[in-house]
């Protein structure tokens, strides 16, 4: 047992979304095992090769991943669970609100020279996530640190509108006011309305709602994966954020 591991409630919950269908070979492993393997691996931020040998073999682990995250069931389970949490909580399924923001994080793979932090000789990468007002992620990217928040938001907001349906409206700092919010009212039929600080306002300030989006980042923080980008591909990047989120809404709902 470890810290890590998922807990019976937490299983309960999960279980019927991986369990093995009528169709094809029974599975060598207990899904059970391979989930809490590649938890450890988030929370602990160790290689995928230095899994401990009381786990299945980290090949059969990291393919059971790559198979999730190609065929989408990992965002599959997180938009259920997502759903779920909003239920009880007592907000209607889907969101009417969107706040968004962008983390920049170290990477550790070789990248281009658009991966490098604006003003900075650091190779970097952006998280970039739109969060509902519970601090649940609606949709997220990540993309080159070298790309400015303006620019990645583009996609994003089309993203965030196609799963969430009745987003009205959207909030952000001012690094995104501009032309971006004619876009994402043409684009969207969405408001995108900015956040400032109050004009008298001196040294640090908490903005209305848009603590929100930064205690979702926090929350990511506790997965030692997530202190800096390990991945190649952006891709599984992305998938790690969604993997957590399950980690996360998973541990709200067995509470």
């Amino acid at each position: 047992m470890y810290p890590s591991d998922i807990s019976d409630k937490e299983w309960e919950i999960l279980e019927p979304s991986v369990a093995q269908g009528a169709v094809g070979r029974p599975r060598k492993h207990n899904i059970r095992t391979i989930i809490n393997a590649i938890r450890y691996i988030m929370k602990g931020g160790c290689q995928w090769r230095m899994l401990p040998k009381d786990f299945p073999p980290w090949k059969t682990v990291y393919d059971y991943f790559l198979r999730w995250r190609n065929s989408g069931k990992l965002e599959e389970i997180h938009n259920m669970l997502v759903k779920k949490v909003r239920k009880m909580v007592g907000k209607n399924e889907i969101p009417s609100v969107g706040i968004i923001d962008s983390q920049s994080v170290k990477t550790t793979q070789k990248g281009d020279p658009e991966d490098m932090m604006p003003g900075k000789k650091i190779k970097g990468r952006k998280r970039h996530i739109i969060v509902d007002t519970i601090g649940l992620i609606i949709t997220a990217d990540v993309h080159s640190a070298g790309i400015q928040d303006r620019d990645g938001a583009l996609n994003l907001f089309t993203q965030a509108k196609r799963k969430a349906p009745t987003l009205q409206r959207f909030l952000a700092d001012q690094g995104y006011i501009g032309k971006l919010q004619n876009y994402c009212l043409l684009k969207t039929g969405c408001l995108l309305t900015i956040t400032k600080k109050a004009a008298d306002a001196v040294g640090f300030q908490v903005i209305p709602k848009r603590w929100i989006v930064e205690r979702t980042f926090a929350w990511l923080s506790n997965f030692r994966r997530m202190s800096k980008d390990y991945e190649h591909s952006p891709l599984t990047s992305k998938t790690n954020i969604s993997f957590n989120m399950i980690t996360i809404m998973l541990a709200k709902l067995a509470a």
